[in-house]
């Protein structure tokens, strides 16, 4: 038996399937503004801080030189 007489000759075609869809996916930047409000407090706190204050007084001393006291015994 000849091996060409056992195979149909349609197993030798070529078979095509149906087309495949492959995605490529490019994605691009789209600027999209977002609007933040802000709010600023302003807070004031009062804190003691020492700050050195001065009483002045004057007075005039008579100084003689010259004259030796004397000591007692």
């Amino acid at each position: 038996m000849n091996h060409n007489q056992c195979c149909p000759p349609y197993l030798s075609q070529q078979v095509i399937d149906p087309p495949v869809q492959v995605y490529d996916d490019v994605f691009h930047p789209l600027f999209v503004q977002v609007i933040q409000p802000v709010e600023i407090i302003r807070r004031h706190h009062y804190v003691p801080v020492p700050h050195q204050v001065l009483s002045i007084t004057e007075k005039d001393v008579c100084c003689i030189h010259g004259l030796k006291k004397r000591r007692r015994r």
